[in-house]
Formats: C-alpha cells, structure tokens, sequence
C-alpha cells in the first residue's frame, strides 16, 4: 500500500477552473497523493498564451520603460476566472497587485516568470484547503546558479517533516539572501523530483497532457505504441539523443533515491502512463526495444593516421583540440588506424576550419583528415535487447531492406543501445524501418 505519493501537474492541468476540478478529483481518488507541485497557467487552447510567456513580456516591457499594462490584464484575467469559477476566498486581487508592483518596480526577470507558479499555488492551496508552502524557502540556489542539492535536501525535509498535505509551486527557489532563481524552462518537473526525494515519498507522480511516453516520434510514425515501463537509465538514453520527456535534471534526486515516477494524463486520470523505475519491473515478457529516437544535424570528422594505436595519447590530443574550441562530441567510433568524432554541426560551424588545421597537424603527413556534414544520429533503445539474440542482425536488415546506407554504428558498453548515423535524408526512413521491424 502506498503511504505517501509526491503529484507535479504541468500548466495544461492548470490552465482554468475545468482542470482545476480534475485535478481535486485526482487527488481524491488516493489519499496517499498529499503533496502538489505546480506549474504556471498553460494554454487553455490553441493560440493562447501561456501565463509564464507573458510575465516574461511584462518584464522585458518594464525594462524598456514600456507599459505592461495589457500583458498584466491577460494574467490578471486568467487569476481571477480561475479563483471566480471555483469560488475561492483567496483575495487573488490583493496578490496580483502585489507581483504588478513588483514587476513596475524593477524585480529581476527570475522573480516575475516566478509569480505564475507562486500564484497558481496559493490558488490551488485555497481550494484544496492545504498548506501553501513557498518555493523559496526550501529550494536554495548557489551564486552562480546553480541549485545547492545539499541544502534543499536539508530545508525541504524540515519543511514537509510533519507530513502534513502541502503545495510547493515549482520552477523556483532561491539564493542564501533570498533572491529569487528560477530553473530552466521544465524547472517545475525538477522540483517535483527534490519534493518527492524530500519526503521519501513511495511514487513521484508528473501529471501532463500526454498518456505517457511513446515508443517513437507520432510525427514520423503513425499511431507509435506506448511504453509502460522503463529505466532510469533507458530514459537517459532516450532523453539524450532527443525525445521529448522529462527535464533531464529532474530524473536525477529520484533516480539516486529509488523512488519510482509515473508519467500520467490529467484528462485520463485511470490510464496507467508509463512507470519509470530504477530497475526493470518484473515482467512476463520484456519487448526487445524500449523506444526509438534521433536527431538531425550532426557532422562526423574522419581521421586516418598510420599507426595510430601505437601512438600513446593521441586519442586525448584529438579531444583536446575540440575541448579547447568548446565544443563536446557525441560518439567516437575507431579502428585500428582510424577514428571518427560525431559533433553537433552548429556547435563544430564556426570553429571548424580552426579545429580542421589542428587535427592535421596532429596526423601530420602520414593521415588525412576529412569531414562530412548532414549526418543523423538515431538510438535505438531497449534492456531487452541484451537478453535477445540477433537483435542488430535484425535491425541492420530491416535498414538493408529499406536501401538505408549506414555511415557509423556505436554500441555503449552496457547493451543498452544502438547508435547508427544515416544521411539527414534517411532520418525518417530509418526510424520506420527499425520501428516496423521490432514492433509491427
């Protein structure tokens, strides 16, 4: 039985009255759901703004010394719908004046994208009946910007020791002063995290518009399957190479703990969603892949060198001269004289003849040096996969099949993934082929 479970609703789950209702009603079905974290106001339809969006335009308005004033009646609109419709007794007026000033006043531009969170909690703090809990008190930033995870351990759990129900808004906290810092864009999935490890909570919940993941990209493949369970570490893969999922900082104070999420759809509210664990569930039958993703826009730089694995180091001075332009590569895959380096193409563009003429001089007369652009970068996903034979047999046929020309393969030492390059041109082919191979 479940004793204590941590709910994160994103803005479409909070985008007017209607969905504040689902979202009492969600809480209702499971007493143990005793802690909310809350995004700001998203879209309530197409076209429409969201309220983060336009406390962003208040800030830079007021900056130029500009009027604010119809981006602050549209937040001030969607506050006070939301406390009318649902007949609240917060008095939202006295509030939004109080963030109005704020933002004529000079407040960073933290403090205000802040104020869609802060608000919206004590909104839903009112119609629960639950204790408000300001952001600001338990989640400490560092000067630089970076989030203190020792202290927010220590000042998040004193706050929620005594177990009593409470909304925490997300995407924010603050420095030692008390100034306000918020997270990047996503920032409330990582407070919804820090609270669920806070309380040793036995589930994180992350409510969204979605029913979970999906097994590939529904632009690409029509109607994708949906994964009920994965990894921690499966979801690092997929987030890395380009699915969309969760903010990769909010997995790890979950993952460190043990702590299970469940991604869930607030208009769906008895789908499972996808369960993300720390280690695979127990199942009758694990599906060789999990999921299928990728990304456009790589560059590979080819590097031939006569004796080159005898040459000690000379791996290190080749990364060196791309950590010394700044930029990080994604894949090496080598042989005995060769090696290749797979970079993201904007990063290598502006310092590539630079990065280019040092190389050379590293391969000196006895190499070449050459690089290609327009390279996709596609992971194949899946625990299974090590536990079922013929697995890249089966995928480099269904690419063979479909006349895909394979420029790189990678296989990271845990079994966990295969990693092709393709022309930019066979993206989407190659993704259709692995995905009708594996799953239909």
């Amino acid at each position: 039985m479940l004793n204590c479970i941590v709910t994160k609703f994103g803005g479409s789950s909070l985008a007017s009255d209607e969905q504040f209702r689902k979202v009492r009603s969600i809480l209702d079905l499971v007493p143990a759901r005793r802690y909310l974290v809350p995004s700001a106001p998203g879209k309530r339809f197409s076209g429409d703004d969201k309220v983060t969006d336009l406390l962003y335009r208040c800030h830079a308005l007021a900056s130029e010394g500009k009027s604010f004033d119809a981006e602050f009646a549209s937040i001030e609109e969607r506050y006070v719908d939301i406390a009318r419709g649902l007949h609240l007794r917060l008095p939202v007026a006295d509030h939004l004046a109080e963030v109005r000033r704020g933002i004529a006043e000079g407040k960073g531009r933290d403090w205000c994208a802040s104020r869609g969170e802060y608000l919206c909690g004590l909104l839903i703090a009112d119609y629960l009946g639950w204790r408000f809990v300001d952001a600001a008190d338990g989640i400490v930033f560092r000067d630089d910007g970076s989030l203190d995870d020792a202290k927010t351990q220590e000042k998040l759990s004193s706050l929620l020791a005594d177990g009593v129900s409470s909304v925490i808004p997300g995407f924010y906290g603050a420095l030692e002063n008390g100034e306000v810092r918020t997270f990047s864009r996503g920032g409330s999935d990582i407070t919804g995290a820090l609270v669920a490890r806070a309380v040793n909570a036995d589930v994180y919940e992350n409510w969204t518009d979605v029913p979970g993941f999906l097994m590939a990209d529904p632009r690409i493949i029509e109607r994708p399957a949906e994964i009920s369970s994965i990894t921690y570490n499966e979801l690092r893969e997929l987030s890395h190479m380009g699915a969309s999922v969760l903010h990769e900082d909010a997995m790890f104070p979950v993952h460190r703990s043990g702590i299970p999420t469940n991604i869930r759809n607030t208009n769906k509210p008895y789908h499972p969603g996808t369960m993300i664990s720390k280690s695979a569930p127990q199942e009758i039958s694990v599906p060789t892949i999990t999921g299928i993703t990728g990304r456009k826009g790589y560059s590979v730089i080819s590097i031939e060198k006569s004796m080159m694995n005898s040459e000690v180091g000379f791996g290190r001075k080749v990364l060196s001269v791309l950590e010394d332009a700044g930029i990080s590569f994604e894949h090496m895959p080598t042989g005995i004289d060769s090696m290749c380096v797979v970079v993201a193409s904007e990063a290598l563009a502006p310092h590539q003849e630079a990065v280019l003429e040092k190389i050379r001089a590293l391969v000196a007369e006895s190499g070449s040096v050459t690089v290609a652009d327009h390279l996709s970068i596609i992971a194949t996903v899946g625990r299974g996969m090590v536990h079922n034979c013929g697995t890249a047999a089966r995928l480099f046929s269904a690419m063979s099949r479909a006349r895909i020309n394979v420029r790189m393969i990678d296989q990271g030492s845990s079994e966990l993934s295969i990693i092709v390059g393709v022309d930019d041109d066979d993206f989407e082919a190659t993704i259709q082929a692995i995905y009708h191979e594996f799953v239909e």
